[in-house]
């Protein structure tokens, strides 16, 4: 999901489309736009309805937003404006939709996030450093991210080697899974009548030593 709240749509915030025009396919796509909704109704507003437009998405507009849809979009384009349902904002299109809904505050954006995300990856657009960080530290997903694209959120751009699965559980591994975090870990313990009362912690004064085995041989 995205949180936008910049005042001003510039060339340089258009980036945002990419997020889910680049691979919509892809698990680390967009899928939900929540914007500020002292946007609603001014120029940045229709930008980023025609940037939505001319990328081809189809967007899903909740009941308000769908009944004061400017004019010229209306007219010309309204096959790629429909009405959002409340299952729309949960959901993964993996095609060119997105729904779209205004939020008053960064504080309802995280609620309505935490509410509704995959727990995969959510972003923010602003340029105002304090509602990032509040942002950065209320969302509760495997990856949330300020000011930059959701698509990041891969197993080769994290330096992982290639991807082989996502996991959005705390246990274990979390985010982007390569294959350090797909496997598990075996135990093996070969003794001669060790007991654990001759240990520390566990009675006796023996000591733990650990160390790398040689396990070529095995």
């Amino acid at each position: 999901m995205l949180w936008l709240e910049i005042s001003k749509i510039t060339q340089r915030f258009l980036f945002w489309v990419m997020l889910m025009t680049n691979y919509p396919a892809g698990c680390n796509a967009v899928e939900t736009l929540l914007i500020n909704e002292k946007l609603i109704g001014t120029e940045s507003y229709t930008d980023i309805l025609k940037a939505l437009v001319e990328a081809e998405v189809t967007s899903h507009l909740v009941p308000e937003l769908l009944e004061s849809l400017p004019k010229e979009l209306s007219s010309s384009y309204s096959k790629f404006f429909v009405e959002a349902t409340e299952a729309d904002f949960n959901k993964e299109f993996l095609s060119f939709d997105i729904a779209v809904k205004p939020i008053s505050s960064v504080n309802d954006a995280i609620i309505h996030i935490n509410q509704h995300s995959s727990k995969h990856t959510d972003a923010i657009i602003t340029e105002d450093k304090a509602n990032a960080e509040k942002f950065l530290q209320g969302i509760d997903s495997s990856g949330v991210y300020w000011n930059c694209s959701t698509r990041f959120a891969d197993g080769f751009r994290y330096g992982f080697g290639t991807e082989v699965g996502i996991s959005t559980n705390k246990i274990h591994a979390r985010g982007p899974v390569g294959l350090e975090g797909l496997v598990c870990y075996y135990y093996q313990m070969r003794g001669d009548g060790h007991v654990v009362g001759d240990y520390l912690g566990g009675g006796g004064t023996r000591v733990f030593k650990h160390e790398k085995l040689n396990i070529n041989h095995l």
